[in-house]
């Protein structure tokens, strides 16, 4: 392990990584690879969690595309450098800020999406100009394989290496120094990664999870706001690190809620949702069993039905949860949907306040004020008003968590400046030399009150050019008067 990370460090030591023109030819390839192996990319999503051809596109190879010519529109933009505001004691010389590539990455991705979460930070990563080495999850064994198989068929092999293993070779991988860690997952691999990460001083990016409220007011349209709730719920069998945890609502409304998410769970997948080919199935054994015994001792208000030889788990819905029952002390990560009732908005601030900060909050209202004072009263990841997921397609918007769900950011702009250093840069001239008497010693009350003048008075664009006529025509009449005489 240690050889192929010094191998991988070598390559981007030669620094062809760095210009523009290799990394775009790298992310036209990782294009090319997608499109023309996409009938493989699908199969493989689909035999490690049972997912459609049409489910696997638009929830992961979308993604990365767009992703890919995102990056290759906005490049030149982005790793430009870029002008820096200057002081009185500056003004002639040349400050900027330029973006530079932070040196070999790890990425180790996820395996409820394993294609889209192990490929969209290593485009964010090649676009800045990192060499990389990409370890996918096991669990998602197929994929895992098939990425061991085509990135290096497509990307430079030197600099861009993958490698498969479980918990061994990823605690050998992490005993490893990096410039930078990107690790998505659940919360206690995140802590084993920070502190292998710590040994090194190596930056880490941690996208974890928790448990994501969904708060429902009775204010808003139900059919809507539960097809929705639905919809983001038991998309990929639940298995996503955004989706609605838990709803939040007042008593009243939990009945009107259980009719209406089975109303649009029976529009989605049919009368039988076992035989859907859009509902997906528990990624392995171990998971159907830690998810089933979230259900012990539980009020079922809708489904519950399960097959552990297929790891099949019906959309469920819970009422009347104790917020102290194993099913509220850990993410659920499956398609169980429990209902905590609560009195008001203020109880459910109250109630998520509580706990650790969520990767994502969702509150449905027609009162803008109420999701406003909502969003201001808790602190997450990220937000959706009256959806949920849909912040995580907008690729302006960084997609990471706070406190327990994470650190640090990715997507658009967001991952090439997390796998970018930005170098500050100031470059002077060797005359002028008279300025610089200011600092050097011997040093004066009157230095001191020249340095203070050229290093705390600040002056907009108008001022400066008003005091700078204004000097330059105090200039033309000492010319003048001096010819003059």
């Amino acid at each position: 392990m240690e050889r192929e990370v010094q191998r991988v460090r070598a390559a981007f030591g030669s620094g062809r990584s760095r210009p523009l023109t290799f990394r775009r030819r790298q992310l036209e390839a990782l294009r090319v690879m997608v499109q023309e192996r996409e009938k493989d990319i699908l199969a493989a999503i689909g035999a490690d969690l049972s997912k459609s051809e049409f489910n696997a596109y638009s929830q992961e190879v979308i993604t990365v595309l767009g992703e890919i010519d995102l990056m290759l529109e906005k490049l030149p933009e982005w790793a430009a450098a870029k002008p820096a505001q200057r002081n009185l004691l500056t003004m002639l010389d040349e400050a900027y800020i330029q973006p530079e590539p932070l040196g070999v990455v790890l990425i180790i991705g996820a395996w409820n999406y394993p294609f889209a979460l192990t490929i969209q930070p290593l485009i964010g990563a090649i676009a800045a100009g990192n060499a990389v080495i990409i370890k996918p999850s096991e669990v998602s064994e197929n994929t895992a394989k098939l990425l061991a198989k085509l990135l290096p068929q497509y990307l430079d092999q030197d600099l861009y290496a993958v490698v498969t293993g479980g918990v061994e070779e990823t605690t050998e991988l992490l005993k490893q120094r990096f410039d930078h860690i990107l690790y998505t997952g659940n919360t206690t691999v995140g802590k084993i990664v920070m502190q292998a990460a710590a040994k090194h001083l190596t930056p880490v990016t941690l996208e974890l999870g928790g448990k994501s409220p969904c708060y429902v007011d009775r204010d808003c349209d139900l059919d809507v706001a539960c097809r929705r709730i639905a919809w983001g719920k038991f998309m990929n069998c639940g298995q996503t690190c955004i989706a609605p945890d838990y709803v939040l609502c007042e008593p009243s409304l939990q009945d009107l809620i259980v009719q209406k998410v089975q109303e649009a769970v029976k529009g989605f997948y049919g009368e039988n949702v076992k035989e859907s080919p859009d509902y997906e199935r528990i990624v392995n054994l171990r998971h159907f069993k830690r998810i089933q015994s979230l259900l012990e001792g539980q009020k079922i208000a809708f489904g519950g039905e399960m097959d552990e030889a297929t790891r099949y788990i019906a959309p469920t819905i819970l009422t009347d949860v104790d917020p102290g029952t194993k099913v509220m002390q850990e993410e659920i990560f499956g398609p169980i949907l429990p209902i905590v009732p609560v009195k008001n908005a203020d109880e459910a601030i109250q109630f998520i306040n509580e706990r650790e900060k969520p990767l994502a909050f969702y509150v449905f209202s027609h009162n803008s004020k109420l999701i406003k004072r909502m969003i201001d009263g808790t602190s997450s990841g990220g937000v959706t008003g009256n959806d949920v997921i849909m912040h995580f397609t907008l690729s302006s918007l960084p997609f990471g968590g706070v406190g327990s769900s994470g650190m640090g950011a990715y997507h658009g702009k967001h991952s090439f400046d997390t796998f970018s250093h930005q170098r500050p840069c100031l470059l002077k001239t060797l005359k002028r030399e008279g300025m610089n008497q200011l600092r050097y010693p011997p040093n004066s009350q009157s230095k001191v009150d020249w340095a203070k003048f050229f290093m705390l008075k600040r002056f907009n664009k108008e001022r400066l050019c008003l005091l700078l006529l204004t000097l330059l025509g105090v200039l033309a009449a000492v010319l003048i008067k001096a010819g003059y005489y």
